[in-house]
């Protein structure tokens, strides 16, 4: 093969490498918005007739994946990697997490040596007040305010 072959077909798997790190994974491209009302029906499809099939708390955070063509649903992935769709209306930019541990400690002050002021089950969400290093201030929707491990939470 010639040296000016050899270039081209570097130059083509040179593209595709970029076009599949750029595109290959659309989940890495989701955008994260959070329930912004008090409770949130997540459903089978992207309409009112579609079955309800659970409800989320407020501060919940949805990995958005698409849209339906009117732009008014969107389908997302939760911290569990459950798929539904949610009303646009329902949910906002908001920083905000949620435990997967099964019991997470909630500090007064962000340290491992900090008391504990109350503990969360998986599932728990919360909106993020302040990060500091590998801290984050967390506000659940009742008002309970703490620190939490970044390792704790999605």
């Amino acid at each position: 093969m010639s040296t000016f072959t050899n270039l081209n077909r570097m130059k083509r798997v040179l593209l595709v490498s970029w076009i599949v790190l750029l595109f290959g994974n659309a989940a890495a491209w989701a955008e994260r918005l959070a329930v912004s009302v008090p409770e949130a029906n997540m459903r089978s499809g992207p309409g009112m007739q579609y079955d309800a099939l659970w409800k989320a708390e407020q501060y919940t955070p949805l990995d958005v994946i698409d849209k339906d063509p009117t732009g008014e649903w969107l389908f997302f992935k939760d911290f569990e990697g459950t798929k539904a769709w949610v009303n646009k209306s329902l949910v906002g930019k908001i920083d905000s997490v949620i435990t997967k541990n099964d019991l997470c400690n909630i500090r007064k002050e962000p340290s491992t040596n900090a008391d504990i002021m109350f503990k969360a089950e998986r599932g728990v969400p919360f909106k993020v007040v302040k990060r500091q290093k590998d801290w984050i201030q967390i506000q659940h929707a009742d008002g309970d305010i703490g620190w939490i491990n970044k390792d704790l939470v999605w």
